[in-house]
């Protein structure tokens, strides 16, 4: 049996430097991020954004036009690191903390997520299982819409890709 506060961990390395890749990831959430199976509002859902400042909301518009947030921006270090409450759908008590960093990696960046908090949930074990499968997809269309940022010295995007690979578990 796991423990609740064992952290998940989730990377993947992009094509765009970390300034494009942290832009991408913050500003440009609502480009990539699996709304249909990874929201409030799934298919019906109209947006996400995240207000770039320690304090800032990661919010979700649902059909009506209502808000739903998602969490509180904790950290704020472009192109470094963002942090950031966590607890779509279930109440800001039981908010988890997210934290993603951007690391030059070769030509590219590594983009490391490490997930914590599990023990605020009276579910967190299953949370913390079903949010691994979960980090693996959204990481996945990230790296997706990744791949289709011009990297320096381009000058026109690159059809598809993946960037430099698949998102990987880390123990």
């Amino acid at each position: 049996m796991m423990s609740t506060d064992d952290v998940l961990r989730r990377s993947v390395t992009v094509t765009p430097g970390p300034e494009d890749a942290f832009r991408l990831f913050t500003a440009g959430l609502g480009e990539w991020w699996p709304l249909a199976t990874h929201s409030v509002g799934r298919e019906a859902s109209r947006g996400v954004l995240l207000e770039p400042r320690v304090g800032g909301r990661l919010v979700e518009t649902l059909p009506d036009g209502g808000a739903a947030v998602w969490g509180t921006v904790t950290a704020w270090d472009p192109p470094r690191r963002v942090a950031f409450t966590w607890h779509p759908g279930t109440p800001e008590a039981q908010a988890t903390r997210v934290e993603v960093t951007f690391r030059p990696d070769g030509t590219g960046t590594l983009v490391e997520l490490a997930h914590s908090g599990w023990a605020r949930r009276a579910d967190g074990d299953r949370a913390r299982v079903s949010y691994g499968s979960g980090w693996r997809l959204v990481l996945g269309r990230f790296a997706d819409r990744a791949g289709t940022l011009p990297s320096e010295g381009e000058e026109k995007p690159r059809p598809g890709g993946r960037g430099r690979g698949a998102p990987r578990a880390q123990p």
